[in-house]
């Protein structure tokens, strides 16, 4: 997954920004960010704070993290079963 450029309150700066009546184009020409990744930051930090996206970019990774070693201990187990199958 790629990486956005833009820390937690960057982004919750420039959504200040907007409320406070910057366009969305002229936000977009001054950070080089395209408008389709600025309204979908408005649609999923709208209202949060710096801490509050930080803390939320912290507990995606941790649960995208969480998946990838389930789904490594799920492929272990299967292949497991199956040696075990094949041996009785």
């Amino acid at each position: 997954m790629k990486k956005s450029k833009f820390s937690p309150q960057q982004i919750s700066k420039i959504l200040k920004e907007f409320d406070n009546g910057k366009t969305a184009a002229e936000i977009s020409r001054e950070y080089g960010v395209s408008t389709a990744a600025f309204y979908k930051w408005r649609e999923r930090f709208s209202g949060m704070n710096g801490k509050e996206l930080k803390r939320l970019k912290e507990l995606e990774e941790e649960n995208r993290r969480l998946k990838q070693m389930y789904a490594t201990l799920s492929l272990d187990h299967e292949m497991a079963k199956e040696i075990i199958e094949k041996k009785l």
